[in-house]
């Protein structure tokens, strides 16, 4: 298995933005640059990448967030430097494109996104809320309106082609952690610290449904995932629990007990009936959603920090406390793949539009490049 990695200079000045390809299959970390002693304070990394996305119709175009106040627009396996995101005055916290392609929005704590033209690679507005720090970002999945979760309790919608704001979804009573469209675009789902789920009608920012309280999270959501059919929402929370909630009737319909520590990634597959969720318990559980039961659990050696179904495939992978990655068959739970490659935390990983590759980004100050094409 040929692996690259491609370091994004997160941790040095505006210079040497084109990434350097290794091509060890194993890269160890000598691979790392170094890191001047200025660069930590009390042992806090000033170079963590914390979010990274492919692009729905590039396969080699990526974008990536770190800690240091920079965003990084690149090409895997290109020698073309790397487009700095520039502008930012905080940790750019969460990056996604658009469902066409065409634009990059780069989300930041200093309470501003910033959306990126991918052809023009130039900046074409940047969009305020509050000046509270956003925490995610999501665009509508056909058109060019992005949602944004803050800290100051409320989600932002905006007009990215008129750089617009058009609603703010006020009702969450702490940070909004996590959010997303329905698939059909129509609602709006949002977890919060507050231990509430939120339905929302985008259209005049209403709030259908508030889920909450007996039968629900006891502490702050921190993940949720819809199904394709935008009829069913997944939620995970700081209190290890998972619960299944009917997006129209806004009740809580069931839940997937399993898990004794936080859950801090949920996703769903778009082939079978099946989610996945990971926790700091060290475990990846595989759940079917009809039966409400638990397939297979897939055990690591730390905490579980992400996970992507890759693609259409039975296939999911999950990113760790310990640096590895690992690819899990959800029929079986057997470990498919181990790689290794991270000196720290994975937290976040991406699949490529065409399936051949799965990037990561991790506290290492990286971003790393592996091929998966055999698991298609």
């Amino acid at each position: 298995m040929a692996v690259s990695e491609i370091q994004k200079d997160h941790d040095k000045g505006p210079r040497n933005y084109g990434p350097i390809i290794y091509p060890s299959a194993q890269p160890t970390a000598t691979d790392l640059p170094d890191r001047d002693d200025d660069d930590e304070e009390g042992g806090d990394r000033m170079d963590e990448v914390f979010t990274v996305a492919c692009s729905p119709t590039d396969a080699s175009l990526v974008a990536s967030g770190g800690k240091d106040d920079r965003g990084f627009l690149w090409r895997i396996g290109s020698a073309e430097g790397a487009l700095e995101l520039t502008g930012h005055r905080d940790t750019v916290s969460t990056v996604a494109f658009s469902s066409d392609g065409n634009l990059l929005a780069c989300g930041s704590f200093d309470g501003q996104i910033n959306v990126w033209s991918t052809a023009t690679r130039s900046l074409q507005g940047t969009l305020e809320g509050s000046g509270s720090g956003f925490e995610w970002l999501k665009w509508h999945p056909r058109g060019h309106l992005i949602i944004a979760g803050s800290e100051d309790c409320n989600v932002w919608m905006w007009n990215a082609d008129h750089n617009a704001i058009l609603n703010t979804f006020a009702g969450h009573s702490s940070t909004v952690t996590c959010g997303d469209f329905t698939p059909d675009g129509k609602l709006i789902c949002t977890g919060s610290d507050d231990a509430t789920l939120r339905i929302w009608d985008p259209r005049n920012a209403q709030s259908r449904h508030v889920v909450r309280g007996h039968g629900y999270h006891t502490d702050g959501l921190t993940c949720l995932s819809i199904t394709l059919d935008s009829q069913t929402v997944v939620s995970g929370s700081k209190d290890s629990s998972v619960h299944i909630v009917n997006v129209n009737s806004g009740q809580v319909v069931g839940s997937l007990v399993g898990h004794t520590n936080s859950i801090e990634c949920v996703g769903i597959s778009s082939s079978y009936g099946w989610a996945a969720t990971g926790s700091m318990d060290q475990k990846l559980i595989i759940w079917d959603l009809a039966h409400q039961s638990s397939r297979c659990t897939c055990e690591h050696d730390e905490g579980v920090t992400s996970l992507a179904w890759l693609g259409s495939s039975r296939y999911v992978a999950s990113g760790c406390i310990d640096g590895k990655v690992r690819i899990w068959d959800s029929l079986s739970g057997d470990c498919a793949r181990e790689f290794s490659g991270h000196a720290d935390v994975v937290q976040s990983l991406a699949v490529t539009a065409d399936g051949n590759a799965l990037v990561t980004v991790s506290t290492d100050g990286s971003a790393r490049v592996f091929g998966i094409s055999m698991f298609k």
